[in-house]
C-alpha cells in the first residue's frame, strides 16, 4: 500500500529524463519541476505488485473536481505502463503536485467519464491523440482521489 511517505523512498522511474524530473521535484518540495515544457506534472507512486517496492515517476495530469487525473499512454505502446499495472494491484498511491503530498485512491475512470476526460487531457497534451492512434488498446485514464 503506498502511502505520501512513500515518494521519499520510492525507486525512481527507469527513464533517465523521468527520474531527473522526479528527482527535482521532490528535492525541493515541489517548487521546482511541477512544470516542465508547459505541461504540469505530479509525482505518483505505487507499490511494485510483485516485489512490493515502492515505485515513483512523474505524469502530466488534468483535474476533474478534487480528483488527479493522469493518462497510461506509455507513449502508445501496446502494453499498459508499470505504474498503471502496479496501482491495478493496490490502488494506494502518494501524489506529489507541486508542494502539497497526498495519499490518494486510484481508479480507472467509467466509460462514461472517459468520453468527457479524454479531449480534455488531450487539450492538455496533444500527443495523447497521436499515442491513441499507434496502439490497438484502449488507453486508459486513471482518476486519482485525494484521501488525507
Amino acid at each position: 500500500m503506498a502511502v505520501a511517505d512513500d515518494l521519499d523512498r520510492a525507486t525512481g522511474s527507469q527513464w533517465d529524463w523521468v527520474a531527473e524530473q522526479t528527482r527535482t521535484c521532490l528535492a525541493s518540495g515541489g517548487t521546482e519541476g511541477h512544470e516542465s515544457n508547459g505541461d504540469c506534472t505530479l509525482v505518483l507512486a505505487t507499490t511494485g505488485r510483485r516485489t512490493g517496492i515502492p515505485r515513483r515517476t512523474c505524469l502530466i495530469y488534468g483535474t476533474a473536481g478534487e480528483d488527479f487525473v493522469v493518462v497510461a499512454s506509455k507513449g502508445g505502446a501496446d502494453d499498459d505502463p508499470e505504474w498503471f499495472k502496479n496501482l491495478q494491484a493496490d490502488p494506494s498511491v502518494g501524489v506529489q503536485v507541486g508542494s502539497r503530498r497526498f495519499t490518494a485512491h486510484a481508479r480507472v475512470a467509467s466509460p462514461a467519464e472517459r468520453e468527457l476526460l479524454w479531449p480534455r487531457m488531450a487539450r492538455i497534451f496533444p500527443l495523447y491523440d497521436e499515442y491513441a492512434r499507434k496502439t490497438d488498446r484502449e488507453i486508459l485514464i486513471v482518476l486519482l482521489t485525494p484521501q488525507d
